[in-house]
């Protein structure tokens, strides 16, 4: 080999710099992780919009506090939600750029304490004693804390310290962090449940996802009607949710909330409905991978394989 073909392949697989974020393991420039950091600017290019054009309010701060704890709740869910597409989409470059939106959530929520802070003037007793007394802010506080362990340990450093067994034990936390951010999600929202319930819905199915993958005995991946049942499951219990919260926050029945579910008016189609369209959309890109999917040859017997070849 030359010393050109030499350099040139050296050059592939130079080790990136730890800000290259938009670098491979190998050095490459990532196309799908490009497209990823672009994902993540999204929330500073829709405020800027927003602020160009109808300002933030009479209360410019707290509207940002408002956004950033959504989105640091948004791209968690994306995070959560990379291993279901990979797998049924049978993309498993998308693993590629899950750790880089687990710690955008991380850096959203970040934000989302510090302009708190700075709310409240800087006056750190006040936070404190504020984070002690009212229950969703220490939720909320709480699941600050998880996503900062998580952000720590997600370098590839943290990985071949911890361990792989190890690192990933870690991170089932983001679990429980996940329905920690909704229940703070819920009580920050107050009367109006509709969003919530909706990615409630939503996070209800990748754990649904998550418990038939663990229940399954073989590999690979569940079947067609195994997601569909699952659409169905999850629409039904986001209704019930739904339902059950309106039932008790406005004193009234929930069959009379139940009664509604039908009433398609374009303004306020129920969330249940949009959580069922979304898993439908998965079930049906399942449909098409697993019939565009190139079935696996046979391995041959073992009397027929090549001495060089191991049993």
């Amino acid at each position: 080999m030359t010393d050109a073909a030499i350099q040139r392949v050296a050059a592939k697989v130079r080790p990136k710099a730890p800000w290259q974020v938009w670098r491979d393991s190998a050095g490459r420039t990532s196309p799908l992780r490009i497209a990823a950091l672009m994902f993540l600017c999204v929330p500073v290019a829709v405020a800027i919009y927003d602020f160009n054009t109808e300002g933030f309010g009479a209360r410019p701060l707290n509207n940002v506090i408002h956004r950033t704890g959504y989105w640091a709740l948004i791209f968690l869910m994306t995070s959560l939600a990379i291993t279901p597409l990979r797998r049924i989409a049978r993309f498993n470059l998308l693993v590629d750029v899950r750790r880089m939106i687990g710690v955008g959530a991380f850096i959203y929520a970040a934000t989302h304490i510090s302009l708190y802070v700075a709310d409240q003037m800087f006056d750190l007793w006040k936070v404190v004693s504020e984070i002690a007394l009212r229950l969703y802010l220490t939720i909320g506080f709480t699941a600050l804390l998880g996503l900062t362990a998580l952000a720590i340990t997600s370098t590839d450093g943290m990985v071949r310290r911890l361990g792989g067994a190890h690192w990933q034990r870690l991170h089932q936390v983001v679990y429980v962090l996940g329905l920690l951010v909704l229940i703070h999600f819920f009580q920050q929202t107050k009367a109006d449940v509709w969003l919530p319930t909706f990615i409630a819905g939503l996070f209800g199915w990748l754990m649904g996802y998550r418990f038939l993958i663990w229940r399954k005995t073989g590999r690979g991946e569940l079947p067609t009607w195994q997601l569909a049942a699952l659409a169905v499951g999850v629409a039904v219990l986001t209704f019930l949710a739904e339902a059950v919260g309106i039932g008790i926050a406005f004193k009234v029945s929930p069959l009379r909330v139940l009664e509604t579910a039908f009433d398609f008016d374009p303004y306020s189609i129920r969330p249940g409905w949009l959580v069922f369209a979304a898993a439908l959309v998965v079930v049906g890109l399942d449909f098409v991978r697993a019939r565009l999917a190139k079935p696996r040859r046979a391995a041959p017997p073992a009397t027929a394989r090549p001495r060089s070849e191991p049993a």
